[in-house]
């Protein structure tokens, strides 16, 4: 399955409150993505919380527009990305 970075910004702050009223906000947004086969694998955001850098797996860049516009959740930018780390080229065939 393709994974993404789908860039959000937020100009009041992304605000998720702490305890079960925000670990319900999350798994509702979790749950609505599975509907359309989209995982969301972890998130990275600003210090200001201005901005959000979110990972995902899911089959096509539409199925992640389809899932941010059910929660209402907002889009910069979808970017088709491959993992490259430190360690990719340790070990491997010469």
């Amino acid at each position: 399955m393709p994974r993404y970075v789908v860039e959000r910004t937020f100009p009041s702050g992304l605000h998720v409150p702490l305890g079960d009223d925000g670990a319900g906000m999350c798994m509702a947004v979790v749950d609505r993505n599975a509907d359309a086969g989209v995982t969301w694998v972890h998130s990275y955001v600003s210090e200001d919380k201005a901005k959000t850098f979110c990972v995902y797996d899911a089959p096509t860049p539409e199925a992640i527009r389809k899932t941010a516009s059910q929660n209402d959740l907002p889009i910069d930018r979808i970017t088709e990305v491959r993992v490259l780390d430190p360690y990719f080229y340790i070990g491997g065939p010469s």
